[in-house]
């Protein structure tokens, strides 16, 4: 399912599965421009980089990409497929997997192309890198229980889509994303840890561009708390999927 996802969103178009490496390269390309050569953006004062303030953007919406494909997409994942509600025996929660794996697919494809371009600016590879799927686990079981808990309340109140939408883009701009955390009073930083966002951002883009290992103790925390949501997310969703065809 996973396989005709990915296939069936570039069906019929020239390009093809090619279109999924084009969009990362012609953004990156885009913010090094823009950010690099008009607006002259450097990641810290001291900075004289003009490509890492490109390179740290695109890490951080590689991250925020993978969470809002999933998330926006979540609320109508039942919706879509009502078929399986009424007519077959199917496992239905399973559809958030299935949007993940899409999800994770162009993760990847960026996260090479993001690589191409640290090679061809001749960026140093450090072997923190290999910390990456660490950190992307708890993050993949925030997403999946996020994921069952709006598949479900996505068929009981219809508005909620609408909602997500607002709040990913608050979630976008609430995110070390176009700013550093540390840019920030220490007064407002600790409330955007409260984000699911700030630390992965944060911590990714330390062992992808900067070779430092992750913060274990915010991790851990971050583990627990995902783990915990998972758990909830799936929960909800088992006790509520008796009523999705009555309401369908």
């Amino acid at each position: 399912m996973v396989r005709r996802e990915i296939i069936g969103r570039y069906r019929g178009s020239f390009l093809g599965l090619l279109w999924s490496f084009v969009n990362p390269v012609l953004m990156l390309t885009i913010y090094t421009f823009v950010f690099g050569f008009v607006f002259k953006a450097r990641w810290g004062q001291d900075n004289t980089d003009k490509y890492e303030f490109a390179l740290v953007l695109f890490t951080g919406l590689i991250v925020f990409n993978l969470f809002s494909e999933c998330i926006a997409r979540a609320p109508g994942l039942i919706l879509a497929n009502v078929n399986y509600v009424k007519k077959v025996v199917f496992p239905l929660e399973i559809l958030p997997w299935v949007a993940l794996g899409s999800a994770l697919f162009h993760a990847g494809i960026s996260l090479g192309v993001l690589f191409i371009f640290l090679a061809v600016l001749g960026h140093d590879f450090s072997w923190t890198m290999l910390y990456l799927p660490v950190l992307l686990l708890p993050f993949l079981l925030l997403i999946m229980g996020l994921s069952w808990l709006l598949a479900s309340i996505g068929v009981f109140i219809r508005d909620v889509g609408q909602i997500i939408g607002m709040a990913l883009t608050v979630l976008m701009f609430m995110s070390p994303i176009f700013y550093p955390l540390s840019a920030l009073p220490e007064t407002v930083s600790r409330y955007l840890l409260l984000n699911p966002l700030t630390l992965i951002v944060e911590q990714v883009r330390n062992i992808l561009l900067w070779g430092q290992h992750p913060n274990w103790s915010y991790l851990a925390i971050y583990s627990i708390t995902s783990l915990f949501i998972a758990w909830l997310g799936r929960l909800w969703f088992e006790k509520t999927r008796k009523g999705f065809a009555d309401v369908l």
